[in-house]
This record gives C-alpha cells, structure tokens and sequence, in this order.
C-alpha cells in the first residue's frame, strides 16, 4: 500500500511541462523506499486545470506503483512516533537524519550528537515531510533527545579507516556506547534501541550488560542492525546470478564483522545454479564488504551511505512492527538461543514489543555449516569482550 499524501505535495512545473511526485510505497524485499518520478505530461493534459490535472495523475502513479501484497499505513492512521539519532551529525548520522526525515512513520525526530547537530535539524527540518526535527547538542541536552522516544538509533563514533578492523575501534567506541546506553536507561527505557556502532558484536552486548545493570533491560528491545550485510549479500548474490536484485532474498546470519558474517546462499530467492567457487566468492565479498568501502574511499570514509540507508530499512522494520504490521521479518543481531552463544543474528519476527520471535537458521549447506563452526570462538570472543568492559 502506498502512503498517500496530500495533493499539495504534488506540483506541476509549467516550465519543465513535467510532473513530480514523491511518496513512499513498501517494495518487497524491503519495507521501505523512496521514489521520484517524472512523467512528461501529454499535450492533451496540459491544458487541463491544475486539480484535474493532479488527480488524474496521481491514480495513474498509485495504479503503477502499489506492489501486490505491499502492506503499510495511509499518512493519516500512522500513529505518533519519535524516533531519535545518537551520532546524528556524523557520516552515517546525516545521510540516516535526512532518511529517517522522508519516512512518514516518524512524528519527531530528535537529533543529537556532542557537536554540529543545530545545523543538521535546521537542514533536515526543512525538508516537508511529517516529522518535526529538533537538534540537541552536548551532554546536557542528551536527556531532552531521547525522553519519550519509540526508537533509539545508535550511529555514534568513529568510522573504520584503512587497516583498521571493527576491534581497533573497541576502546573508543564502547565508552561513547556504554554512555550513551546509561541515559537511554534513565530517560527512555521502555524505547527500541538500534545498535549501528561498531563492534556490534561487542557493543550490543556492552548496552545489555548497561541495561541490567539499570534494571531496564529488556532482550526484545535491543537490536545489533546488521541489515547492511543483508544489503550486500542481496546486491552481490542478484549481480552474480543475474536476476532483479528487488526480487532477491538472502537471510545472513552470525555476526556484523569478518568471518562471523555468514550468509546463507543455499537459501537465497530466486534459486540461481551458482558453481560452489562462486559461492564462496559471494560469501568472501559480503564478509569483506566494509574493508572493500573504506579501501575505494581511500582513507576519507568508511560505508557511510550504505550503512545510513541500511539502518533506515531497519529502523522502519521496528516502527512497523510498533504499529502493528504483520509478518514483518528482518535479520538482527539479537540475544539468542538459535546457538550456544548469548547474542546471535538470524532472521527475528517484529512487532509491537520488539522481537516477537528469533526464527532458526534453516537447513545449511555443508560449506554453511563448516563457516557457522569456524565464526562461533571470535564471535564468543567478542561478546565476552563487550560485557567485560561493560563490568569492568
């Protein structure tokens, strides 16, 4: 189902003699995109009044556009929600802002980050879409950004930059995650917390080791995003076996760093007849996915966009599921009980109190089961990493 909005939002440009309009439509695999489109208006037309004009177009982009079996909300039965961005002024937090700003889900969106988030909101906040935008900046105004928030994402601090793994940003980045995790503790406890901070396979333990320590933890509200391995695995899977990417499904499972990023290519949609060598190839590119970015970008940046656009599938995910949409299914690095390890990711059934249910891995193939063997001990490892320095 498409998101209707008002008609005052779609505008004809006399000049160009072009109509745009911009909505939101659920495009399966994923819930949530944005689309432009521009139709060049036929002679016959461009004499018509404006509203004629309007309407008769607008039934022609809902006709085109609504997917079967597409599930969402009309703009005026959405409820309120406030979503919050720790890190909003960031290289993932700007591009996640903007995204999570187009997303008719969000009533309020508060933006915070220790410095630059009043001209990110000021930016953002002129975009005209539902959402009211408020920037906070600086400890003492944390509180202010997360109070009453629905979802807590967390894109705060540093990238990777070359030569780096996600452990070397384990000492900087678990103080900024475990501080920030105290004040969701203290003035959201009850919010869905999006972990995008790397390690997550450290820092989402740190934040449930915070959280229990608070005494608001709840395993249904944390959430490590792994969507962008999601992301990868679809894109590379769909370029190899030469089928429409928008069609491709592909479940990855483990963990969000390395060899503990394990995707299930036996369990890929559409079926593709794909050599064991090719495979592997997948496999090992969707495992060096982040080293691939930040070695193109050249010491500039790590995946930034990619990851921003990742998290906004996800968080959209958790805000469905909030409102109650059926059978929404993301991947997630979660606590489990799918393997011997406390927090595991594997495909996670959202709804209205967060995880709904932790769905199992599914048959694997032996080259599967052989990388699930081998991504357990770093993984383990890198759990245990997090809760020690959140009890330390």
């Amino acid at each position: 189902m498409i998101f209707e909005f008002d008609l005052s939002t779609i505008f004809v440009n006399k000049a160009c003699r072009h109509f745009t309009a911009f909505f939101f439509f659920n495009l399966s695999p994923f819930s949530f995109n944005g689309l432009f489109i521009i139709i060049s208006l036929p002679a016959s037309l461009k004499s018509k009044p404006a509203t004629k004009m309007r309407s008769s177009v607008l039934r022609s982009v809902k006709t085109l556009a609504k997917p079967a079996g597409a599930r969402g909300y009309s703009s005026e039965s959405v409820p309120d929600r406030k979503v919050a961005v720790l890190g909003a002024a960031g290289g993932i937090g700007q591009p996640l802002a903007l995204l999570m700003k187009l997303n008719p889900l969000v009533s309020r969106l508060a933006l915070y980050d220790i410095a630059n988030t009043p001209g990110v909101a000021a930016d953002v906040g002129h975009i005209n879409t539902r959402s009211e935008v408020a920037g906070y900046m600086g400890n003492d105004q944390l509180g202010q950004a997360l109070e009453d928030s629905d979802v807590v994402i967390i894109p705060a601090g540093v990238p990777r930059k070359p030569g780096m793994t996600r452990d070397d940003l384990f000492n900087i980045n678990a103080g900024i995650v475990k501080d920030l995790c105290s004040a969701i503790a203290k003035y959201c406890p009850n919010a869905i917390v999006n972990m995008i901070s790397n390690p997550v396979n450290s820092t989402v333990p740190i934040a449930a080791e915070v959280f229990k320590k608070a005494g608001t933890y709840n395993e249904k509200k944390l959430f490590g995003v792994t969507t962008l391995d999601v992301v990868r695995a679809k894109t590379f899977y769909a370029g190899k076996a030469n089928v429409n990417v928008a069609e491709v499904n592909v479940p990855v499972v483990g963990g969000h760093a390395g060899i503990t990023i394990l995707p299930l290519f036996s369990q890929a949609t559409p079926k593709a007849n794909l050599a064991d060598e090719d495979i592997k190839a997948l496999t090992k590119r969707t495992q060096d996915g982040g080293t691939e970015v930040v070695e193109a970008k050249a010491g500039k940046g790590s995946a930034t966009l990619s990851m921003a656009y990742a998290g906004a599938i996800f968080a959209d995910a958790c805000l469905k599921g909030l409102n109650g949409v059926p059978d929404v299914v993301e991947c997630s690095f979660v606590q489990s009980t799918v393997t011997e390890l406390p927090f595991f990711a594997s495909k996670v059934r959202l709804g209205k109190n967060g995880v709904e249910e932790v769905l199992g891995l599914g048959p694997l193939s032996d080259f599967e089961q052989e990388g699930l063997e081998k991504l357990k001990p770093e993984l383990k490892a890198s759990i245990e990493k997090g809760v020690k320095f959140a009890n330390a």
